[in-house]
């Protein structure tokens, strides 16, 4: 009798345990995707790895905005181990439409250290996340980017992808 209410006391535990592991998977499941909730565009455009030339442009455009809130933008990049420079510099080029306002930015961001040890996260690609601006839009406005690279030389290896994320801040 004892060896059964032992063996049920075991599997008693190892439920509760499976229980738990469970709902704290559902409970970090939901947090990161809360945190989601206030993203209204992500999205990457791959350039060539073997060089991403001066002239080529990577556009950006956002459909009309749903509320007149305060929104910040970020802009993303993924290198490899081929990227030669310890930085780099975008040229970020925005129109808010259909007011025509225009912002033009250079982002100017380390990607490496002296050593030439990558400081993004992870390991054969590195992601990097840069802040831009805060905006105040209205409601149907709607967003436009275009980004290069303002390196010297004509092709820049080893940058992967370039990308832009725009999050509401707050309402107006």
């Amino acid at each position: 009798m004892s060896l059964v209410s032992n063996k049920s006391h075991k599997q008693s535990k190892t439920n509760r345990a499976v229980r738990a592991t469970v709902l704290l998977l559902i409970t970090v499941a939901l947090a990161l995707a809360g945190c989601n909730r206030k993203a209204i565009y992500s999205h990457y455009e791959h350039t060539e790895l073997d060089g991403w030339s001066a002239t080529d442009s990577l556009v950006f455009d956002l459909d009309p905005l749903k509320a007149d809130c305060t929104y910040s933008e970020r802009i993303g990049l993924r290198a490899n181990g081929e990227f030669p420079y310890q930085g780099i510099v975008l040229v970020i080029d925005q129109r808010v439409l259909p007011s025509g306002k225009h912002y033009v930015d250079t982002l100017k961001a380390r990607l490496a250290d002296e050593d030439g040890t990558f400081l993004g996260s992870g390991n054969n690609y590195f992601q990097y996340d840069f802040s831009l601006r805060e905006l105040d839009l209205q409601k149907g406005d709607s967003l436009h980017f275009c980004i290069r690279h303002a390196m010297n030389g004509e092709t820049l290896p080893g940058i992967s992808d370039v990308g832009v994320t725009v999050e509401v801040k707050g309402e107006k």
